[in-house]
């Protein structure tokens, strides 16, 4: 309850924070509007007919049931690499073994191309949700689990010494030495997971799914309907940054200001 509201109090100043990104979306915009003038609004709608064509999807109730179904296929594979990866990931970060054990099995999910992985998937799991969620989680798992292998390694063995040497209670090693260290590193992990679920989950789905953003492409590249397109991206990534801007930022704001310099 107490970090809650420290997020709520927080949350005015770290929206004025961010004018910086809202510059660079306005820069975005005015690229996107001098390409479309450009090529034309076959190959490239403006940015007010892409968000027009939004909001009548949002109106007729067609973009809610497909996000919803995107959403669940990502978060749900993201929840399962999350727990897998930080778990895995911290257990092997304390273990030398384990961790020069795992960096070539490592190497090798981060080197194969999602792509792959979908293929398999669909011979594996069919056209249910099984097929993107694996996807997501295969993709989504060594970025976490790196993450938690680092937090886990890259600790400092003279704060541990200090408070070994000062008998410092459990729950003070873990909540005040050992958790802020691990999660300044799952954090960025877990968001760059966020950001690896939407697109592969999109992709999955596109080539694997009847319904979902990614069917939903499917059927506007079909229709030779750019708009609409641009459209279902914009929606995907409006969700995502709305997500990782409005939530887990503030909270990762939260949890690391123990690394802010005191005046």
């Amino acid at each position: 309850m107490t970090l809650l509201r420290a997020w709520l109090a927080g949350l005015p100043a770290y929206l004025w924070s961010g004018w910086g990104a809202v510059a660079s979306l306005l820069l975005l915009f005015a690229a996107w509007e001098g390409a479309s003038a450009h090529y034309g609004a076959l190959i490239l709608p403006d940015p007010v007919s892409t968000f027009a064509t939004l909001a009548r999807l949002v109106d007729s109730g067609a973009a809610w049931p497909e996000l919803a179904v995107t959403a669940r296929r990502a978060l749900g594979g993201l929840a399962l690499a999350v727990a897998a990866g930080s778990l895995l990931g911290l257990a092997a970060g304390v273990s030398m073994t384990a961790s020069m054990m795992s960096r070539p099995l490592v190497t090798v999910l981060l080197g194969t191309p999602p792509i792959a992985w979908l293929v398999l998937a669909m011979l594996w799991f069919g056209a249910g949700d099984g097929t993107p969620v694996f996807t997501v989680f295969i993709a989504c798992f060594p970025l976490v689990f790196i993450g938690a292998l680092q937090g886990a390694r890259t600790l400092d063995h003279h704060l541990k010494d200090m408070a070994h040497v000062f008998r410092l209670p459990l729950r003070m090693k873990l909540f005040d030495l050992y958790l802020p260290h691990v999660v300044s590193y799952l954090f960025p992990a877990w968001i760059t997971a966020l950001g690896t679920s939407w697109k592969v989950v999109v992709m999955a789905e596109l080539l694997s799914s009847s319904d979902g953003v990614g069917a939903a492409l499917a059927v506007s590249r079909s229709h030779l309907d750019t708009a609409a397109t641009l459209a279902w991206i914009g929606a995907v990534v409006g969700l995502l940054l709305a997500v990782e801007y409005l939530l887990l930022e503030p909270v990762k704001r939260e949890v690391e200001r123990w690394r802010e310099v005191p005046t």
